[in-house]
């Protein structure tokens, strides 16, 4: 064997090995099917992503979402003798588990007429009876995470992204009864954050003790002051549905600091006004994210 040759083969080894580390990596919130092959095949630190959250037709989606963030790409070769129903049906409950909800979901003709390329996905087949799509989220303080998985027509593998959004880092009110106190002086209204509900739902989450406190050390520490409190939300769904979410996220944030923190209810006021007073672009998460808000405004 010669020495060129030796060195060649080497390289090629090294090669292989290195490709085999990068595609055996997995996502810690996504273990793949037993006897899968492959794992992460691309990261991407920042990127923007279209989360298709609706069926297809000519050729294009009817309903996406734009999502910015850390877009990691997996595909895995799924094994033999197992159905594309059953390796769905466990990535499907194992997102559940995990605390995902479920943002739309189809196969077959559910997922529309024709085809469409998606970004990270490849092409989308509505119609094949093997065609399983299925787009979630994970709400979550420090950041919210979606998943978009692919089952594609012609069988064999499993695409699946996901998408970390990055939280806001700027244009946020620092939370404390004192920065709240200030801009109630100053614009007779401030911005509140670091409330968390689930989507669509006005049960308040852990996560946002700590704010409700500085709401309520602001009312105590102001013993006159008085407040409306006003639920904003993005516009992603119905008008009507976002209009009673957000009276009900404020109805829930008045309970909570009348229940938990003795605040009296006679200086508190819920209302709610859904999508109708953005303060950004509802085309980004980004923005969206800025738009889902409660403002306490001075009655």
């Amino acid at each position: 064997m010669g020495f060129r040759w030796k060195i060649s083969l080497a390289v090629l080894l090294m090669t292989l090995s290195f490709l085999t580390a990068l595609f055996a990596k997995d996502h810690p919130l996504i273990k793949p099917y037993p006897g899968s092959t492959g794992g992460i095949s691309s990261e991407r630190e920042f990127d923007e992503y279209e989360l298709i959250t609706g069926p297809i037709k000519d050729q294009k989606l009817t309903k996406s979402q734009h999502l910015e963030g850390k877009v990691i790409e997996i595909r895995y070769g799924t094994p033999a003798g197992r159905s594309v129903l059953e390796i769905y049906r466990n990535y499907e409950a194992a997102l559940k588990q995990a605390g995902f909800e479920t943002l739309f979901a189809c196969k077959a003709a559910e997922c529309g007429t024709g085809w469409v390329r998606v970004k990270g996905l490849d092409d989308i087949f509505a119609g094949d009876e093997n065609t399983r799509v299925l787009s979630a989220k994970l709400s979550r303080p420090e950041g919210d995470v979606y998943v978009a998985l692919h089952m594609p027509a012609s069988g064999g593998k499993t695409i699946i992204n996901i998408i970390e959004v990055k939280p806001m880092q700027t244009g946020m009110v620092a939370v404390n009864a004192a920065a709240l106190a200030s801009d109630i002086t100053r614009t007779g209204h401030v911005a509140v954050y670091g409330i968390y509900f689930d989507t669509g739902k006005a049960d308040i989450k852990p996560a946002s003790d700590p704010v409700l406190a500085e709401i309520a050390k602001l009312l105590k520490e102001n013993a006159t002051l008085k407040l409306h409190v006003v639920g904003h939300t993005d516009n992603v769904g119905a008008m009507a549905m976002n209009l009673d979410l957000s009276k009900r996220r404020a109805a829930a944030v008045v309970t909570a600091l009348t229940t938990k923190h003795g605040v009296a209810a006679a200086r508190l006021h819920a209302e709610g006004v859904g999508p109708f007073s953005p303060v950004a672009t509802n085309k980004t998460e980004e923005g969206r994210a800025k738009n889902r808000r409660v403002e306490l405004v001075e009655q």
